[in-house]
């Protein structure tokens, strides 16, 4: 057992941190020089919920440093929270819940004022001392660790292609005797007429804002200030660009990084995004499809297996440089994917994008170079380390913690029964003829579809403890209860124009 640590008036030096019952001096020298560097005064304390927006609160810095007595201790504790108060977690009869907070996560807080450190948490059972089975941050740190155990590979790295929409204007409302949304963009095609005192012209026209440089996209520096502030974040950042719809579609690319990590800098990702364009009078969002008529935003998901610093997935003499061990993976994401939808497209929205035509892909295949099947194989480079699969279904809308953990299970149970993913289509899937068509599978075509497909089709998502049936279930009854059916019980304004006059 640890000794408790000296009580000092100086916490931001020569302290141990013991986190989990363990000596941490590197985390705990590093938080310090945060501390001290930037005068930190608040720490904020941030995990998800099972939907998989993140929820907080803080705390003054000084409760860091009660560490003299093991039961004041937060980082031997944790610290309390209302788990009846979260979607997806506990009822009101056992709401007590623990955060336990991770030191490997603490940065400067990109959004706040006031000097803020944040610290994302895994939430714990205060009764069992365990890890909370809906926590999604656990489900994917057992999805991380049931690779290790397969023997398969050690380590999985994943590369989210992130889309989302900045707009300048967002109203809607729904009640008993109204219902309606009205988007705006300085950017917007339909304001190409709009007096605007001056209207200077350069709104990318509809299915035409992929890469035009100022003035037409308008949103160059907005990216620039983001991106740096990802970067300082400790997020690694590749390129940003404007992407193929009007009224402000964006793209940043992440690096490549490990599972629970990259989940971590997703909701990081969004939180920066939304904070900076609402500092800049402006409003982001992940809806897969906000605008009716241009391209909806993906989450198209680059993945790869590792094994003894080797990549697994790579072959000098396969078809597109991957290994079979790649084309069983992909194997497995195909087999799987419609159950998969129901955590990598997880809203009524989703599918209002898995459509054809909008470079979103509904047709189960794979292809290399070949945006418009499920899975494409970049062949960029012949770079042994660069070799990877992208799964093109998931948008951004989705629990990455969950989403990522489920396609890696569904990758494993390709490889683990050699499922096999039948010949490449290396042709247009939008231009087969009905015959070619009718022999490749699609995603689901709703959420209510997706969700189907889970309750048949769960078992490869249950090896090793990774999904506990609690967390399908849940899942299963919430989307629903708190979507589908709330969805589908409101009348449609489009509804009106069709058949008011009938």
């Amino acid at each position: 057992m640890v000794k408790p640590l000296k009580k000092t008036n100086k916490p931001q030096s020569n302290l141990q941190l013991r986190w989990h019952g363990k000596i941490a001096e590197k985390e705990i020298q590093a938080i310090s020089k945060i501390i001290k560097q930037d005068n930190i005064q608040i720490v904020d304390l941030k995990f998800n919920d099972l939907p998989g927006l993140w929820q907080h609160f803080s705390i003054p810095v000084t409760e860091l440093y009660e560490i003299d007595d093991p039961v004041k201790s937060i980082w031997i504790e944790g610290i309390g929270f209302d788990g009846s108060s979260i979607r997806g977690f506990q009822k009101i009869q056992e709401s007590d819940m623990i955060l336990q907070l991770d030191p490997t996560t603490a940065v400067v807080d990109p959004a706040c004022e006031v000097p803020t450190l944040s610290i994302i948490c895994d939430i714990y059972d205060p009764i069992t001392k365990k890890p909370y089975t809906r926590d999604p941050r656990y489900v994917a740190k057992k999805a991380a660790e049931y690779l290790r155990t397969t023997g398969i590979a050690d380590i999985s790295y994943w590369g989210p292609e992130m889309e989302f929409f900045i707009f300048n204007d967002i109203r809607f409302d729904q009640t008993e005797n109204a219902g309606y949304y009205f988007i705006d963009s300085i950017e917007g095609e339909w304001n190409s007429g709009r007096d605007e005192k001056p209207n200077l012209g350069y709104k990318p026209r509809y299915k035409e804002g992929y890469f035009p440089v100022p003035p037409h996209d308008s949103l160059q520096d907005l990216r620039s200030k983001i991106i740096l502030a990802m970067i300082k974040a400790g997020i690694g950042i590749e390129v940003h660009h404007h992407e193929v719809a009007t009224a402000g579609q964006c793209e940043i690319d992440m690096r490549f990084n490990t599972l629970v990590k990259m989940a971590d800098n997703c909701l990081m990702y969004k939180y920066i995004v939304k904070n900076i364009a609402k500092k800049n009078n402006m409003v982001a969002t992940f809806m897969p499809k906000p605008l009716f008529g241009d391209n909806g935003s993906g989450m198209h998901t680059h993945q790869s297996l590792w094994k003894e610093g080797k990549n697994i997935f790579f072959d000098p003499k396969g078809y597109a440089l991957i290994s079979q061990t790649a084309k069983y993976y992909i194997g497995g994401l195909l087999k799987h994917a419609p159950a998969l939808m129901a955590f990598c497209a997880p809203t009524t929205n989703s599918y209002k994008r898995l459509v054809p035509g909008y470079e979103a892909p509904v047709n189960l295949a794979y292809s290399q170079r070949n945006r418009s099947a499920a899975v494409r194989i970049p062949v960029y480079t012949q770079n042994p380390k660069t070799k990877r699969i992208e799964f093109r279904p998931p948008d951004s809308s989705c629990n990455p913690y969950l989403a990522f953990a489920a396609m890696l299970m569904a990758g494993i149970d390709g490889i683990q029964n050699k499922i096999d993913p039948g010949s490449p289509l290396d042709k247009n899937t939008y231009e087969l003829s009905p015959e070619e068509a009718d022999s490749v599978p699609t995603v689901p075509g709703s959420l209510e579809e997706a969700l189907g497909a889970l309750d048949k089709d769960k078992g490869f998502l249950l090896k090793g403890g990774v999904f506990s049936p609690d967390v399908i279930e849940v899942w299963l009854e919430y989307k629903k209860e708190k979507e589908i059916d709330s969805v589908r019980l409101r009348p449609h304004p489009y509804e009106f124009y069709l058949y008011f006059d009938i």
